[in-house]
C-alpha cells in the first residue's frame, strides 16, 4: 500500500513541475515532507527532502535542457527509506533517488517528443477549441502516467536495494547524514559560484552556512 500511495503522489507531484500549477510543491524539500507525512514517517521525509534539495539546487530547469527530476526522485527516496530501521536506509535511499532523478529526466525528454506528435502541424486545419482542450488534457494525463510509472519502478528498485544492502551499511545514521552533507556542500559551492562567487555573496554564504549548521544539529 505504501508503494501504491507513493506512486499516486509521484504522478501528482510530477505535474507541478510543468504541466499543472508550478506551485513549487515538487521541490524536494516540500515533496519529501508531503510524502513522509503520507507514509507515516515525516521525519524521514523531511530529512531526505532536505538532503536532495541541497544536491539538486544546481539543476536549473531552463530552456529545453535535460535535468534531473526532483519530484519523482524525492518520492522514490522517501518511499525507500520510510519506516526502515536499517543503518543504510537514509544514504541508500538518497543514492537511489539521485540516480532515479536522472531516469525521470530522460522520461521528461521522451514525453516532450511524444507531445510533439500530439500537436497539429502548422499547415493542418485549425483543430477547434474542443480538440485543443482534449489534446491539452491528454498531455497532462500522459505526464501523470509518466510520473506514476517512474515512481512505481523506482520505489520497487529502492526497496530491493535497501533489502539487499541496508543491513551491511558500515556507518551509523549520524555518520551517514554527515557524509551526505559533505557531498551536498559541493553542490552548494557550485550554486554560490553561479550566483557570483564568495566575494559578491559573503552575506549569503555566511547565512547559509549558519543555517546549514543549525539544520544539521536539528536533524
Amino acid at each position: 500500500m505504501d508503494i501504491l500511495l507513493a506512486t499516486l503522489l509521484g504522478g501528482l507531484l510530477a505535474l507541478d513541475a510543468t504541466s499543472v500549477g508550478q506551485f513549487m510543491v515538487s521541490r524536494p524539500l516540500v515533496a519529501g515532507a508531503v510524502v513522509g507525512w503520507a507514509l507515516g514517517d515525516p521525519a524521514t521525509g523531511i530529512t531526505v527532502g532536505a538532503v536532495l534539495e541541497l544536491y539538486l539546487l544546481v539543476s536549473f530547469p531552463t530552456g529545453g535542457s535535460r535535468f534531473p527530476e526532483g519530484a519523482t526522485a524525492t518520492v522514490v527516496a522517501v518511499a525507500t527509506a520510510a519506516g526502515s530501521e536499517a543503518a543504510g536506509a537514509l544514504p541508500l535511499a538518497v543514492a537511489v533517488g539521485l540516480v532515479w532523478g536522472q531516469v525521470g529526466g530522460f522520461s521528461i525528454t521522451a514525453l516532450r517528443l511524444l507531445n510533439n506528435r500530439l500537436v497539429p502541424e502548422p499547415g493542418d486545419r485549425f483543430p477547434g477549441p474542443r480538440r485543443v482542450a482534449a489534446l491539452h488534457l491528454a498531455a497532462i494525463l500522459l505526464d501523470f502516467a509518466r510520473g506514476a510509472a517512474v515512481t512505481l519502478v523506482g520505489a520497487w528498485i529502492g526497496r530491493a536495494v535497501l533489502t539487499a544492502a541496508g543491513s551491511t551499511w558500515p556507518l551509523s545514521r549520524t555518520g551517514s547524514l554527515g557524509l551526505m552533507l559533505v557531498g551536498a556542500a559541493v553542490s552548494v559551492g557550485i550554486l554560490l559560484r553561479d550566483l557570483g562567487g564568495f566575494r559578491r555573496r559573503r552575506v549569503l554564504f555566511t547565512g547559509g552556512l549558519a543555517l546549514g549548521i543549525l539544520g544539521a544539529r536539528l536533524l
